[in-house]
């Protein structure tokens, strides 16, 4: 069944899509002074160091503090990470699933704000609230498979 979907034309515009959001979602955050480990991304993946925006600023507490507001992220180790595997210095961020709801190049700035806003703030608990609305008023606009 995957490979007969694969082959599809709508397939396609869809595999094009998760790029083109990759490539938004990527470029906005380093509009607000991330740094991304390869420079960019060619795929839905991106490995985000947290670093440049705040040394102080784990991926541990990065995952943490954003999936209170609804964004769901990895923490992950970077090239010659200096923080142990458990605390880590970097994000590991995809855009396959908010591709799937049907989000588009715009939604992803959108989302790189929030996610700004989130660890600019260090977690805090009204700032978190907020973007944990907009998320979900976000997801709303976006259903998944018409739910």
């Amino acid at each position: 069944i995957a490979f007969g979907e694969a082959l599809q034309p709508s397939f396609k515009l869809y595999a094009k899509q998760i790029v083109e959001n990759a490539a938004a979602l990527a470029d906005a955050l380093v509009g607000h002074g991330y740094r991304l480990c390869s420079g960019g991304t060619d795929n839905h993946l991106m490995l985000v160091d947290l670093r440049p925006r705040d040394e102080h600023l784990t991926g541990a507490d990065a995952e943490n503090w954003l999936g209170a507001a609804g964004i769901v992220v990895n923490k992950n180790g970077i090239p010659n990470d200096p923080r142990k595997p458990m605390i880590t210095s970097g994000l590991r961020l995809g855009t396959a699933a908010l591709t799937t709801r049907g989000m588009n190049t715009d939604d992803m700035k959108l989302i790189a704000s929030m996610i700004d806003r989130v660890l600019a703030s260090s977690g805090d608990s009204q700032i978190t609230a907020s973007v944990r609305e907009e998320v979900r008023s976000m997801c709303d606009q976006h259903p998944l498979y018409g739910h």
